[in-house]
Order: C-alpha cells, then sequence, then structure tokens
C-alpha cells in the first residue's frame, strides 16, 4: 500500500483529497492529511476508512520528519513560505513531492540533488500556476508543428465569485488562501510590451490595470501578474514583441486595493507588539502622519491617500472594517495578519453562491506563406457548486492529484526539479482533467 501525505486542508484542498479518497481503494493507497486545525483535516476526511487526520505544526521538525518519512509521496498545500522547507525534508527522506504554488527559486536549484535521489519534486501544479501553464505549452507546440512564429502572448487567471453573486462592495469573495490574496503584488511585477520591458514596483500594481471581456462572463480588470518575462524561457519564446500575464478581477477591486497597498498595509515583515489590543482604527492610523491638528481620522486618511472623503474607495475602506473601535482580537503579529483577518471575516462566499475560475490565452503567431497572422484565443470558464466543491478547490485540487496518480503508478519517470511543461506531464493531465470537464474553448482569428 502506498502512502500518501497531505500538507494542508485549507479552502485549495477538498477536491484534492475526495479525489484521492475515491480513488483509494482501487490503487491501494492510504490519505494522510495534516493540518494545524485537526478538526478542519478530519471533516476533510469525512469518515473515509482510507484516510486519517493529524494535527500538524510546520515547525515541528520531529512530527514533520516523521510522516514525510512515511509517505511515498507528499502533496504541499500549505503556504508558499514553507515549500522549500518541505522540499529540503522530502529530499533528505528521498519523497516525490507536488506543490502547486509557484517554484521557490532556492527549490529550483535543489535539480540535480533530487535527480541524484532519484525524486520529482513537482512545483506550480494547480490552477494558476498549473492548468494555465499546462494548456498554454499544449498551443505553443501546436503552433510549432506548424512551422509558426509566435510574436505575442497574453494569458489571464482568476478566481472570483461568479457573476450573479453580489456578495459585498468589493465584488470579491475568499475562496483560496487570504494570505495569498493580501499579499498579491509584494514583488512588483514585470512584462514586455511591444518588445518594450515594463517595470512596477510593488505599490503601482494596482495602478496598471486594463479591461478584458470573458466569453460568456462580460467586462473584468486586470493587472499585471508577478514576473511574466521568466517564461520567455519556460516556453522558449525568445522572438516575440510582448508578454503578459495578468490577475483578473471585477471592475473597481484594484482602485481600493491599490489605496490598501500605499497604507502599507501587505506586510510580513513588521511585527506590531500587542497589536491585539489595538482597535481596527487604531491600527489604520499608524499608517498616517502624527495628527497635530485634531483633525477627523476618516479626513485625515483621505487627505493622506489622496481619494475623495465620501467617495467609493472611501466607502470600502470603511466596510472592510479599518475605522472601526473593534478590537482586533486573536493574535496577529503584523499588518498583513490583521488584513487576512478582516477579509476573512468580511469577504467569505456567502450562503448558497458559487464562485468561478477564468483562464484565457491569447496567442498571436506568423505562419509561413501565409499574409495574415492568427489569433489564437483559448478560455476556460469552470463554476464551482452552490454550498459544495468550489471552482478554486477543483481546479486547484486536481491537477495535484493527478499528478501524484501518475507519478505513484511510474507514468511520470521524471527526476528533479520540475514545473508541468514537460509532454510526458501535461498531455496525460490535461486528458484526464477533460473527463472531469475542464476543458478550453477556442477560437481562432486572423489579423
Amino acid at each position: 500500500m502506498k502512502n500518501i501525505l497531505v500538507l494542508g486542508a485549507g479552502q485549495s484542498s477538498p477536491y484534492l483529497i475526495k479525489y484521492l479518497l475515491d480513488s483509494a481503494s482501487e490503487n491501494s493507497w492510504f490519505v494522510t492529511v495534516a493540518d494545524m486545525n485537526c478538526e478542519l483535516a478530519s471533516s476533510r476526511i469525512n469518515g473515509n476508512p482510507n484516510g486519517n487526520a493529524v494535527e500538524f505544526d510546520v515547525n515541528d521538525e520531529k512530527l514533520r520528519n516523521t510522516l514525510i518519512k512515511n509517505s511515498d509521496i507528499v502533496i504541499n498545500f500549505l503556504a508558499p513560505p514553507f515549500q522549500y522547507l518541505i522540499a529540503l525534508d522530502c529530499l533528505q527522506h528521498s519523497k516525490h513531492m507536488i506543490s502547486a504554488s509557484y517554484e521557490n527559486p532556492r527549490v529550483a536549484e535543489l535539480h540535480r540533488d533530487a535527480m541524484r535521489k532519484g525524486i520529482l519534486i513537482l512545483n506550480e501544479m494547480g490552477l494558476d500556476p498549473g492548468i494555465d501553464h499546462m494548456s498554454a505549452i499544449r498551443i505553443i507546440n501546436k503552433i510549432r508543428e506548424r512551422n509558426g512564429e509566435i510574436h505575442s502572448f497574453i494569458s489571464y487567471g482568476s478566481g472570483i465569485p461568479a457573476p450573479e453573486v453580489n456578495a459585498n462592495p468589493l465584488n470579491y469573495c475568499l475562496t483560496w488562501n487570504p494570505r495569498n490574496v493580501v499579499m498579491a503584488g509584494e514583488a512588483g511585477a514585470q512584462y514586455m510590451e511591444l518588445g518594450k520591458i515594463k517595470l512596477l514596483p510593488h505599490y503601482e500594481v494596482f495602478q496598471r490595470t486594463w479591461s478584458v471581456d470573458v466569453d460568456g462572463v462580460g467586462t473584468l480588470e486586470a493587472y499585471p501578474n508577478r514576473d511574466s518575462l521568466i517564461y520567455l524561457d519556460v516556453f522558449k519564446l525568445q522572438k516575440l514583441h510582448t508578454m503578459i500575464r495578468g490577475t483578473l478581477r471585477y471592475p473597481g477591486w484594484s482602485e481600493t486595493w491599490n489605496q490598501i497597498v500605499r497604507l502599507g498595509i501587505p506586510n510580513e515583515t513588521l511585527k506590531i507588539p500587542e497589536l491585539c489590543k489595538r482597535t481596527n482604527a487604531e491600527f489604520t492610523e499608524m499608517f498616517l502622519p502624527l495628527n497635530a491638528s485634531g483633525t477627523k481620522f476618516s479626513a485625515r486618511l483621505a487627505n493622506f491617500l489622496g481619494i475623495n472623503p465620501t467617495g467609493k474607495i472611501m466607502q470600502n475602506i470603511k466596510w472592510l472594517g479599518l475605522l472601526d473601535d473593534k478590537l482586533i482580537g486573536g493574535n496577529p503579529k503584523t499588518p498583513a495578519e490583521v488584513m487576512v483577518r478582516l477579509m476573512s471575516e468580511k469577504m467569505m462566499l456567502p450562503k448558497g453562491a458559487r464562485d468561478m475560475v477564468v483562464l484565457i490565452h491569447e496567442i498571436e503567431a506568423k505562419f509561413p506563406n501565409e499574409k495574415k497572422r492568427e489569433k489564437i484565443v483559448s478560455t476556460l470558464v469552470e463554476y464551482g457548486e452552490p454550498d459544495g466543491l468550489t471552482a478554486i478547490s477543483k481546479t486547484v485540487g486536481l491537477p495535484a492529484a493527478i499528478a501524484a496518480k501518475l507519478i505513484l503508478h511510474g507514468e511520470i519517470p521524471l527526476t528533479g526539479c520540475h514545473i508541468p511543461t514537460h509532454p510526458m506531464i501535461y498531455t496525460k493531465v490535461l486528458n484526464e482533467l477533460e473527463t472531469f470537464g475542464i476543458k478550453f474553448s477556442e477560437r481562432v482569428e486572423k489579423i
């Protein structure tokens, strides 16, 4: 019997765990789900005899190593900062590892060590990153089979409420790790447009937005996502003039979140003494210059940010609770943790509502002996189940689960550190995803 260890039982894990448990008997494997919240982990197992829940603190080195040593493969759904730590432990114990997070550069440097150990460390095996990479490289390779030359690559990803959901003023609900939402844009962004490299510091990411029309959904708002230029090498696209990866939200999100960033709230570095004893308003006051005028707090905040004191952005900031006299409570240490707490209280998906996942590729290519270029538009729109499994859970968890099955069956005989751009990975995973209804629609336009 094979032992699968799932680290993390958060919002992205339910479909992953369900797939593994539903397949356990026929594949002769056992699933251990480890999380700080053992009750949550137990709820994911839901009494299935092929699974077990374990209370798990990632900082408990002895327990961590025991769990990993006793497994055949580790599926790491912990927060991105722990990716390197878990990869090192998997390397030490010669265990395969799968993660849905962006590949940490330090993990990528373990490639030769992983090859020597005969293990596969597979990162970016979720939705975005994950399905986006696999579907993109499939299109790119089809273009190359026709001797085409790619001139422009634009890709978008999103996990948002379905269009009919209008749960809050920001039109956004948390269906995955809120920490990742709070810290989005923390490293800034870079991309290429018409042959020119564009750089954005973190405090300008949410100012550089544009509209995107999505078939069957409507108009969404895009902002640049991280470092688009690393995919020039990943996809071997050296001759194109435009390379942009963007994140999609409903219009209006970025203008409010931009002010949260300008205040400096997405900060995981500064530890504030006795933060739990402060009110939300006192916390927000910390980001403003010393008040010597006696002016009303909300007016000073609006003046500091340069926004309308009675406008929509200020109303959104108030709705988030940043001006409340309510005690923060809990045990937050950093500004980012306060923001995670506020969003978790305010922005969960309402009862009876469903979420939506959107992935789009817009790829322009020139083919020999053809006067016009082609623009391939490939779109995936997936909806979650009202009061059931979310689209995020399905599209993040299912690729990792399928990859785990393939690895345990010896159908991906790769070693080293990889992301899913190898045909041995993406062909098989995309084929099975389509059996679950996760399939892109494509149209071709002549330019």
